[in-house]
């Protein structure tokens, strides 16, 4: 059995590709024999995936935790994230996937907040149940046909990416619902911001003081901001935060305990190894067991 989970890049079948392709749920199911990668077993992607379920029934792992699935519900996956189909009987649906290349290249077609509440795994839920009135299975068929018609390329990329900035632009409307309490505003700039911070340099300190001098405000306000935007403390935050970065290197690397501990900024490893048991309540081994 390898030691290390597949670590997928974008490689699309379209030659004139600019960053994005769609598959269906069934043709990749299809694949769960391939030697090379199960996409039933854990991987990593190298890009960010929008999964549209329009039959049956299953679930969908997203960095570790397990989401029922049915006709309707979206998944959103972003770069980086840890990502497992399970295929049911007569599963059928969309795969939408695109670099942060292309994303970068449409963002000024595509609204701030709806970048903030698709692209920010630390706040939302991946899950979207979608609402069969919102027409998103027919844009999702018409980027589909499109996308695969290789006898009339003629403005396929423009055509394509006007398709995507109206699903895009309907489920940032679904997200909006969902998560109305989340508006542009200072704090979240800041917590953003915080987030940012905590990705460069969570290996330098655990400590929310240390974050919040950097970011010129109290220990109490970065505790307060944390609070309204995501419900949990600034600590907890950052704790949750280290153990999916664990997680993620400890189930996709050949990385000793030892080595992990340091590069995730622990003094002593045995100090990582209690934290990681307080919070998971797994030790390493039986994590990696559980996972690989």
């Amino acid at each position: 059995m390898s030691k290390e989970i597949p670590h997928i890049s974008f490689k699309s079948s379209n030659p004139d590709n600019n960053g994005i392709e769609i598959l269906t749920i069934e043709s990749l199911a299809a694949r769960k024999k391939d030697a090379n990668h199960n996409p039933e077993r854990a991987h990593q992607v190298a890009f960010n995936m929008i999964v549209f379920y329009t039959h049956g029934e299953s679930k969908h792992l997203v960095d570790f935790i397990w989401h029922p699935v049915k006709k309707n519900t979206l998944i959103h996956i972003s770069k980086g994230q840890i990502n497992r189909f399970q295929f049911q009987p007569g599963l059928k649906g969309y795969i939408l996937l695109f670099t942060d290349d292309y994303l970068k290249n449409q963002i000024h077609t595509l609204p701030k907040t709806e970048i903030d509440r698709l692209f920010n795994s630390q706040l939302f839920s991946p899950i979207i149940e979608v609402p069969a009135e919102s027409n998103i299975e027919r844009y999702m068929t018409l980027f589909d046909e499109e996308y695969s018609n290789l006898n009339d390329n003629l403005n396929q990329n423009a055509i394509c990416n006007a398709l995507y900035t109206i699903i895009f632009s309907k489920l940032e409307r679904l997200k909006k619902f969902q998560t109305h309490h989340l508006k542009h505003s200072e704090k979240l700039s800041t917590f953003l911001e915080f987030k940012s911070l905590l990705e460069n340099h969570f290996n330098e300190s655990r400590n929310a003081d240390f974050y919040a001098i950097k970011l010129h405000i109290t220990y109490k306000h970065l505790n307060t901001i944390c609070k309204d935007i995501v419900a949990i403390t600034a600590k907890q935050f950052i704790d949750e935060f280290i153990v999916l970065e664990a997680k993620r290197l400890l189930i996709n690397s050949k990385i000793k305990s030892t080595q992990l501990a340091y590069s995730l900024g622990f003094d002593e490893p045995t100090n990582f190894v209690k934290y990681f048991k307080k919070h998971t309540g797994f030790t390493l081994n039986q994590f990696k067991k559980d996972y690989l």
